[in-house]
């Protein structure tokens, strides 16, 4: 019983969101790459950009892929790494992996 207070003690000392923040990034503005940076990586992705802007402190694109489809992608906004990618006009379930039945 202790050790069941001592645990929900921590968790409740945690700032609201740290266990569910994990597409969020943390980068202090001095370290992120230029909007510039961002649309040129987009480019070599073969990705036409309809917008950029900031969503849960990183960079999020809008735009569409090569072949035309619709998607929303987060970068990292120092790295330019790629936190989550999603296909618009994809139902929920494919693009978690699960095709509809």
């Amino acid at each position: 019983m202790r050790k069941s207070l001592t645990v929900l003690a921590v968790l409740a000392s945690l700032p609201a969101g740290t266990a569910l923040a994990d597409d969020d990034c943390f980068v202090p503005m001095a370290d992120w790459q230029p909007r510039q940076a961002v649309a040129e990586f987009a480019l070599t992705q073969g990705w036409a950009v309809r917008r950029i802007k900031i969503d849960d402190g990183c960079y999020e694109i809008d735009g569409r892929d090569a072949e035309g489809r619709a998607i929303e992608v987060k970068l990292h906004p120092g790295t330019l790494e790629i936190v989550e990618f999603d296909f618009e006009d994809e139902p929920e379930r494919q693009r978690n992996g699960h095709e509809d039945d």
